[in-house]
C-alpha cells in the first residue's frame, strides 16, 4: 500500500519521472554496467542493450507499476509483477540485487532531474521502488521454491539428443539432462533461459519456448536466426546456437518458467485457442503436444500466420498434433501461399469468417504489432481481456495501460 503522502507526490511528479525515464534508464544502465561489469556476464542480454529494448521495458514497468499505485493504492498490479518475477527468476536475480539496481535507478534518477528531487520527491519515489522491489523478491522466492532450486542457481548442463532444421532460419535440438536426473517440472508454454559463452568470453542467455511435451525427460528448444537490422545488432545466442551447436553437445539451460502456460487438469473443457505468428508458434507447438499426450477433448482452434508455409517451422507437426485431437482444427495464413499448403488463407491473419469458441482461453504469441493488431480482433470479436494470455520473446515492450 503506497501511503497517502507518497501518493499525492508521485502524482504530482509522475509526469516529470514518465517524460524523462528513458534518459533516466540510459543513464542507469550505463552507470551500472561501468561499476558493475560482471552484470553483463550472463544477466543482461547485450542485444537487447543495444537496440534499447530492456531500457523501456524497464521505464515501462516503473511508470506502469506506478500507475497503477496511483488508481487503486490498495492493490498491487500482480499481472505486471508476475510477468516481471518470472523472468528474473529465469536468469537467476537474487534479492541483493535489487540494493545495487536501487543504487544506480536513484543515482541517475536524481542525476537527470537534479533539483526537482527534492527529499520528499526523493522518499516517494524510493517508497514506490521498494513496494515493487519486496513483492518481486516475494514472487520469485516461491518460484525458486516451487522450481525446487536455490535462489538464482537455475542452471543445469542438457546434453543435445538430436538438432533439426526446420526452416532455413530455424533450428530444433532436443535435449536430455546430461546428470542422468529427471527434467525439472514444467507447464507447457513455458520457457527456459539457454546461457552461452562468447567468443569474448562473456556468458551471454536468451530466452527460448519449450516446443514440445514437457511432461516427459526430454526437452525441446526451436531456435530462429536473429539477423541484425539497422535498429538492432544479429542475436549473439540464436546464431551461436545454430552455427556451433551439434548433437552430442552440451548446453547450460535454466529451470523453466513463464506465467503464460496451459491450466491443464485432465478433465479441463474449456476451449483453447492459440494464436501466434512467426517463431511465435513455439509454444504453441508444446501446448498442442501436451494436450495430444493428454489424450484432451478440449476443443481447441490453433490460428497461425507466416510469411509462406517454406518459412512456417513445425507447420507438418502443428497439423498433425491438431489432427489427433479430436477437437481440434488449424487455419494458417500465409503473405505467399505455396503448394504445400494449399487450404491456407492469402495475406495477414483476419478473424473475420473466424468462429471463435465460447468462453475460450486464447493464447497469443507473436510479434508486437502483430499481437496488438490481433488481439483488438478478439476484444472486437467479444473475447473478454481476462481470457486473452500474451507471451513477448524478449523484454515485455507491451506497455501497461489501455492498449495492453
Amino acid at each position: 500500500m503506497l501511503s497517502a503522502e507518497s501518493a499525492a507526490v508521485v502524482r504530482a511528479t509522475l509526469p516529470a519521472v514518465a517524460g524523462a525515464l528513458d534518459e533516466i534508464t540510459t543513464r542507469f544502465y550505463g552507470a551500472m554496467f561501468r561499476d558493475r561489469p560482471e552484470l553483463l556476464d550472463g544477466m543482461f542480454n547485450r542485444g537487447n542493450q543495444a537496440s534499447g529494448a530492456q531500457r523501456r521495458a524497464l521505464a515501462g514497468s516503473i511508470a506502469g507499476f506506478a500507475t497503477a499505485l496511483l488508481d487503486d493504492p490498495d492493490t498491487r498490479p500482480d499481472v505486471l509483477l508476475d510477468r516481471i518475477a518470472h523472468k528474473h527468476a529465469a536468469v537467476g536475480v537474487t534479492e541483493d540485487q535489487y540494493t545495487i539496481v536501487h543504487k544506480y535507478l536513484f543515482g541517475a534518477i536524481a542525476e537527470v532531474l537534479g533539483d526537482a528531487v527534492t527529499p520528499e520527491v526523493a522518499a516517494a519515489w524510493d517508497e514506490v521502488y521498494w513496494l515493487m522491489a519486496v513483492a518481486l523478491i516475494a514472487c520469485e522466492a516461491r518460484l525458486y521454491q516451487d522450481a525446487g532450486v536455490e535462489p538464482g542457481k537455475v542452471w543445469r548442463q542438457w546434453t543435445v539428443v538430436e538438432r533439426r532444421t526446420e526452416t532455413p532460419d530455424v533450428v530444433s535440438f532436443l535435449l536430455r539432462p546430461a546428470d542422468g536426473e529427471p527434467a525439472p517440472r514444467a507447464r507447457a508454454g513455458q520457457y527456459v533461459s539457454v546461457r552461452v559463452l562468447m567468443c569474448d568470453g562473456v556468458h551471454q542467455l536468451r530466452q527460448y519456448s519449450l516446443s514440445s511435451d514437457p511432461g516427459g525427460d526430454l526437452r525441446r528448444i526451436t531456435v530462429k536466426r536473429v539477423a541484425g537490422t539497422a535498429d538492432a545488432p544479429a542475436g549473439e545466442v540464436s546464431n551461436q546456437l545454430h552455427d556451433q551447436v551439434r548433437q552430442g553437445d552440451e548446453l547450460t539451460l535454466s529451470a523453466p518458467f513463464g506465467d503464460v502456460f496451459l491450466d491443464d487438469p485432465a478433465d479441463a473443457t474449456t476451449p483453447v485457442v492459440l494464436v501466434s505468428a512467426g517463431i511465435g508458434g513455439t509454444p504453441m507447438t508444446g501446448i498442442l503436444a501436451h494436450l495430444a499426450a493428454l489424450g484432451s477433448t478440449r476443443p481447441v482452434l490453433v490460428l497461425h500466420a507466416d510469411r509462406s508455409p517454406a518459412d512456417h517451422a513445425l507447420r507438418e507437426e502443428t497439423r498433425e498434433l491438431a489432427g489427433r485431437l479430436p477437437g481440434a482444427r488449424a487455419v494458417f495464413w500465409y503473405e505467399r501461399p505455396g503448394p504445400e499448403d494449399p487450404d491456407a488463407h492469402e495475406g495477414l491473419m483476419s478473424l473475420d469468417g473466424v468462429e471463435l469458441p465460447e468462453q475460450a482461453t486464447v493464447f497469443l504469441c507473436g510479434p508486437l504489432p502483430f499481437m496488438r493488431a490481433v488481439r483488438a480482433q478478439l476484444l472486437g470479436a467479444g473475447v473478454p481481456a481476462r481470457r486473452i494470455r500474451y507471451e513477448v520473446f524478449g523484454p515485455d515492450l507491451w506497455l501497461p495501460g489501455p492498449a495492453a
